[in-house]
């Protein structure tokens, strides 16, 4: 009987998009471009380090003693299957899903266990045909390392995991894994902009400040037309400015995001302060005991 231990290491799943529907149209081909793509991957695991765990059906899981050259074994390969499928038919590609993790592990044997594995696995499946998605542990590591951009895409729930697991896509090329990175060209269409690390939103958080934008736009519009000699808009905008910095700390990963939140209340507090101005500034005992929580929430990150 193996002997069994814990060991932290980065964790590399991967499957095959529609590998049920490519075996129904045809067995023997799709078998055969499985191979392929599996010795092409071995290969590149390989050479940036790592090993393959084990392999089944469609599926494969390796590890790598280096964060950074996981993620770039998995640009690697995404680029080399990318080659692959760009001489066979739309409906016949085959793409693969990877999702990376940093987490502990049990080893027993050959083969890994624990809440680590699990973690990628969730995060292969979230991710897009011909896409990588990694975990926040992942990111911390690679983020000025790798030439790639990243997207935040927040938090993904994992079975007996209790906290949602923050996780990113990673922007290979033009930074749109929706689309097979074989079929992208810039004769195409113009590349969109790629959310580089903690560089801006997700398009989901532009959509949502557009909307906050809008809103706060009409309150005022309907203010001036109703004027009474109050301009009674500044707080409801007030209060959405709060919103859309608060919508926009959960994306952001330059700053430690507890610390960013308190920071952004206490400013909220200061317009309310200034918006009711009557000639005492009451804001310093609400800020003093933000400043106090910010201050400790620091000391416990030293």
């Amino acid at each position: 009987m193996s002997e069994t231990r814990r060991k932290l290491t980065t964790i590399f799943c991967a499957d095959v998009q529609d590998y049920t529907r490519l075996m129904g149209a045809d067995e023997e081909g799709t078998l055969a471009a499985l191979k392929r793509c599996r010795e092409a991957m071995a290969h590149l695991i390989a050479s940036h380090g790592g090993r393959v765990v084990n392999t089944w059906g469609d599926g494969l899981i390796a590890d790598f003693p280096s964060v950074v050259e996981a993620v770039r074994a998995a640009v690697d390969i995404q680029n080399e299957l990318a080659g692959f499928n760009a001489g066979r038919p739309s409906d016949g590609r085959m793409l693969f899903r990877i999702g990376i993790n940093l987490g502990d592990v049990i080893v027993d044997g050959d083969d890994i266990y624990g809440d680590g594995v699990n973690i990628a696995a969730r995060l292969q499946t979230s991710a897009a045909p011909g896409g990588i998605v990694i975990s926040s542990t992942v990111y911390d590591q690679v983020r000025n390392k790798v030439a790639v951009g990243f997207e935040f895409l927040g938090p993904l729930m994992v079975k007996n995991v209790e906290e949602g697991v923050p996780s990113y896509a990673v922007r290979i090329g033009d930074g749109n894994d929706e689309v097979p990175p074989a079929e992208r060209t810039a004769a195409a269409r113009p590349p969109p902009a790629s959310v580089m690390a903690g560089s801006g939103p997700a398009p989901g958080g532009r959509r949502l400040f557009a909307v906050l934008g809008v809103i706060a736009a009409v309150l005022i519009v309907i203010n001036l037309l109703l004027w009474q000699g109050v301009f009674w808009a500044r707080f409801p905008v007030l209060a959405l400015a709060v919103i859309a910095a608060l919508a926009w700390n959960r994306g952001q990963s330059r700053f430690d995001r507890k610390i960013a939140a308190l920071a952004i209340v206490a400013l909220g507090i200061i317009g309310i302060n200034l918006f009711t101005w009557e000639g005492r500034f009451w804001a310093v005992w609400p800020i003093l005991g933000l400043a106090a929580a910010m201050g400790l929430r620091w000391a416990m990150r030293r």
